[in-house]
C-alpha cells in the first residue's frame, strides 16, 4: 500500500519523531531568585532515619516568606509535609522516642511566637506553652517529660514580666517612650535593647504544661542576633548556656560558658578563666564534656574560634584545633562520643570536616561549594544544605567517610535548568604585597573571547567575611554578570577562610591592602583583554560599601560606584551599634589616636569625589546608621556629582523584604546600565 494512501494518523505514526525543541533559557534575573525554594536547617530523628527542615518560599502578594516543616528520609525518596499552617513554623526538635516534634509558631490568637508540639503519626499541634514575650529554640530532655525552650523577661521573673505588660497596656496612650541608659550597650543591629529585659532558660512539663524558670532573677546578656540563649541539654537534665559574664554599663563584653543543675538555681561559671569569647557550648553524649567555639585574644580583637573540648569533672580545657588555622562552625558528637563534625570556611569554600576527639587534623568530608548547615544523623550520615554559583541550597547526606554521597531535595532543579549562566572562573593572582589573592571571576551568558565588556566588581562585607561559591539572595554572581557584565568578586587581605594572618594584615589600616587586591584585579582583567577599562563599576555593602566609599576618593577608573550601607567616617562608627574592637579595625580610639583613623576614613578625600555614585541605606540599620549614608550623598550633591539616593524606611543592614529586594536589583542594576552602555 502506498504511503500516501494510509489514513493521515497512521502516516504520522510512520514518520521519525522530530525532537521537542527544549525551552529556550534566560539568563537569572531578580524574579527567578524570589522564586527560589528556600530550604533551612535540617533536624535529625532520634534514629537518623529522617530530618525534619524548614521549607520557604515567597508569597508575592503578601510579601513575606512563608515557611513550612517537611519531613525527608536520609536514605533518600520523596519526603512529606508536615504542617500547613499560614502562620509558619521554625525551630523543630524531635523528642527522645521520635514520636513527636516540637517547634515555635505564632498562630491564630498567639500575640508572640509559641511552643508547639505536634505527633508524627498525624493529627493538629499542640500548644504547649503562653508566654507573655514567647519561645523559642526548644530541646527535649532525654527522658522525655520536659522542653527546655528560652524566653524573655522584664525584670526577675514571669509575675514582674505579666506585671510589666498591664502596666504598658493601661498606659497605652500616656506612656512616654524614651530610651534611657547608661550602658555603652543601646541598640543591636535594628532594635534598642530593652531596658531591664532579660532571656530566661525554662521548661515545660509534658504531662501537666507547668513552666519551671530554670534561671530566676538571673540577668545576663545572651545571644544578640535573636535575644535568646544558644544552649544545650545534656542526659540528666542539666543546661550549659553561653552569656556574657561582664557587667553594666558593659564597658567590655565577655562571653563565658554557664552550668545550670537540672532543677534549676544560679548558673555557675565555667570559662571565667578565658579574658576572650567562648561559645555555642554541646555536650557529649555522656554528658561529661562539652564542646564549644573559644578564643583566645579578648576585648573585641578579630580573633579565630578554635574548637575545645571542657572536662566538666576537672574543669580542664583541651583546644583541638590551635595547630588549625581555620574557624569550625556548628559541631556536634557522632553517638559513641569519639568524633566531632563541624562546617568551616576554606578558601571561599565552605566544607564539611570531621576531627577525632584524640586531636590531629581535620579530616575534610565534603567539600563546597559551600555547607549551609550540617545535622548527624544516626551514627554515620551527615545531612547538610549544599550550595554553589548555580544551585540554590538543597538538603544532600554523606557518609562519615566522604561516600556515598546523594542529593535528598531537588526543589529547584527544574527552575534552575531554564537559566543560562556564564561560566565561572577561581583566579589567584599576586595582590597587595606580593601575596596571593584569590578572586572569582563570573562570565555573562553566551561570554565571547576577544570581545570586551563592563566589569562589575562585587565586594563583599565585613571585612572578615567572604565571597564564596554559592547561589546568594543579595548579591547573587550571575545576577549581576546576566546584563552582560564580567563580575569579579575578590576575596582581599582581610577575608576570612585564608587563615588569621590574612584577616589581621588590615588591622589599623582597613582601606590599603583591599584597595590595592581590587584594583591588582582590576589590572589582571584588563590585561586579559576581556574587559573595557572604560566601562568598569565596582559595588558593595556593608564594608564592600566602605571599601567603594574609600575607591571614590583615591582613584576616577571607575565608571559607575554603588555603595549598599556604606561606612563614609570611620569616627562617625562609634554610633553603631556594636563599637567593642573598633580600636583595633581603626588604630586607635577617637580620644587616644584620632588622627590615624581619619588616614582610612573616606570623607577625608571628599575634594577627590567624581565618580557617579548609588548611594542605598536601610533607615533601621544600626550597625552602620544611615547618616553615612546620607552625609555621603549630601557631598556628592553638593559637589554635582551625579547621585542617587535609596532608603528604605523598613529594612535595617540587609534588604530582606521580597518587594524591597526587586526594587534594590532593579535600581543597582539600573545605575549600573546607566553608566555603563
Amino acid at each position: 500500500m502506498s504511503l500516501l494512501r494510509l489514513p493521515v494518523l497512521a502516516l504520522l505514526a510512520t514518520l521519525p519523531l522530530a525532537a521537542a525543541e527544549p525551552p529556550a533559557k534566560h539568563p537569572l534575573g531578580v524574579d527567578d531568585i524570589w522564586s527560589v525554594v528556600r530550604v533551612g536547617r535540617p533536624v535529625a530523628s532520634p534514629d537518623g532515619k529522617v530530618v525534619v527542615y524548614p521549607r520557604s518560599t515567597w508569597d508575592a502578594a503578601k510579601n513575606r516568606m512563608l515557611s513550612d516543616l517537611w519531613l525527608q528520609p536520609v536514605a533518600g525518596g520523596p519526603g512529606r509535609r508536615l504542617t500547613a499552617h499560614e502562620a509558619g513554623e521554625s525551630a523543630p526538635a524531635f523528642s527522645p522516642d521520635g514520636s513527636r516534634l516540637a517547634f515555635v509558631s505564632k498562630r491564630d490568637g498567639d500575640k508572640e511566637a509559641q511552643l508547639y508540639v505536634i505527633r508524627l503519626d498525624g493529627g493538629e499541634a499542640e500548644r504547649w506553652t503562653e508566654m507573655p514575650l514567647g519561645a523559642q529554640s526548644p530541646r527535649w530532655t532525654a527522658d522525655g517529660r520536659r522542653i527546655v525552650f528560652v524566653s524573655a523577661v522584664w525584670g526577675e521573673s514571669l509575675e514582674t514580666t505579666k506585671a510589666e505588660l498591664a502596666k504598658r497596656e493601661k498606659e497605652e496612650k500616656t506612656r512616654v517612650r524614651a530610651t534611657v541608659s547608661e550602658s555603652r550597650l543601646v541598640r543591636y543591629w535594628d532594635r534598642w535593647i530593652e531596658a531591664d529585659q532579660w532571656a530566661h532558660l525554662f521548661a515545660v512539663d509534658a504531662a501537666t504544661r507547668a513552666v519551671t524558670d530554670l534561671t530566676p532573677g538571673m540577668k545576663r546578656l545572651g545571644n544578640l542576633e535573636d535575644g535568646g540563649i544558644v544552649f544545650d541539654v545534656a542526659r540528666d537534665g542539666s543546661v550549659v548556656f553561653a552569656a556574657n559574664a561582664t557587667e553594666p554599663p558593659y564597658r567590655t563584653m565577655n562571653t563565658d560558658l554557664f552550668l545550670v543543675p537540672a532543677a534549676g538555681g544560679a548558673p555557675r561559671d565555667l570559662t571565667a578563666d578565658n579574658p576572650a569569647e567562648d561559645g555555642h557550648p554541646v555536650f557529649s553524649p555522656d554528658g561529661r564534656t562539652v564542646a564549644y567555639g573559644r578564643e583566645a585574644k579578648g576585648d573585641g580583637w578579630p580573633d579565630r574560634t578554635r574548637l575545645a573540648l571542657l572536662d566538666l569533672a576537672t574543669g580542664k580545657t583541651n583546644v583541638l584545633t590551635e595547630a588549625w588555622d581555620l574557624v569550625p562552625e556548628e559541631w556536634s558528637f557522632t553517638p559513641d562520643g569519639k568524633t566531632l563534625v563541624f562546617r568551616a570556611e576554606a578558601r571561599a569554600r565552605t566544607n564539611v570536616y570531621s576531627l577525632p576527639v584524640a586531636g590531629g587534623t581535620p579530616n575534610v568530608v565534603w567539600k563546597g561549594g559551600r555547607a549551609t548547615s550540617l545535622a548527624l544523623a544516626g551514627a554515620s550520615d551527615l545531612v547538610f544544605g549544599a550550595t554553589s554559583f548555580r544551585r540554590p541550597a538543597e538538603l544532600a547526606a554523606v557518609k562519615l567517610d566522604g561516600s556515598g554521597l546523594r542529593s535528598l531535595t531537588s526543589w529547584n532543579d527544574a527552575q534552575m535548568a531554564g537559566i543560562a549562566f556564564g561560566e565561572e572562573r577561581e583566579v589567584v593572582f599576586k595582590g597587595a604585597g606580593g601575596d596571593d589573592v584569590q578572586m572569582w571571576v563570573v562570565y555573562p551568558p553566551g561570554f565571547e573571547k576577544g570581545r570586551k565588556y563592563p566589569l562589575v566588581h562585587v565586594v563583599h562585607g565585613g571585612p572578615i567575611g567572604t565571597s564564596g561559591d554559592e547561589f546568594h539572595a543579595r548579591w547573587n554572581a550571575h545576577a549581576f554578570a546576566a546584563p552582560g557584565y564580567v563580575v569579579a568578586m575578590v576575596n582581599f587581605h582581610g577575608s576570612s577562610s585564608f587563615g588569621q594572618a590574612f584577616i589581621e594584615s588590615i588591622l589599623g589600616a582597613p582601606g590599603d591592602k583591599p584597595f590595592r587586591d581590587v584594583m591588582a584585579a582590576t589590572d589582571l582583567l584588563v590585561a586579559e583583554g576581556s574587559v573595557d577599562p572604560k566601562r568598569m563599576a565596582a559595588t558593595g555593602g556593608s564594608y564592600g560599601g566602605y571599601l567603594v566609599n574609600w575607591i571614590a576618593g583615591q582613584t576616577d577608573r571607575f565608571a559607575a560606584l554603588v555603595t549598599h550601607a556604606g561606612i563614609y567616617s570611620l569616627l562617625g562608627q562609634f554610633a553603631s551599634d556594636l563599637a567593642y574592637g573598633r580600636q583595633h579595625s581603626y588604630g586607635g580610639f577617637p580620644y587616644t589616636n584620632a588622627s590615624a583613623i581619619e588616614r582610612w576614613s573616606p570623607n577625608r578625600y571628599a575634594a577627590q569625589l567624581k565618580t557617579p555614585m548609588l548611594v542605598v541605606h536601610g533607615e533601621k540599620d544600626f550597625r552602620v546608621p544611615i547618616t553615612q549614608g546620607l552625609e555621603l550623598y549630601g557631598v556628592l550633591t553638593a559637589k554635582g556629582v551625579p547621585a542617587r539616593l535609596v532608603a528604605y524606611p523598613d529594612e535595617n543592614h540587609w534588604v530582606l523584604k521580597g518587594n524591597d529586594a526587586k526594587h534594590w536589583y532593579g535600581e543597582v542594576l539600573g545605575w549600573l546600565a546607566r553608566w555603563l552602555k
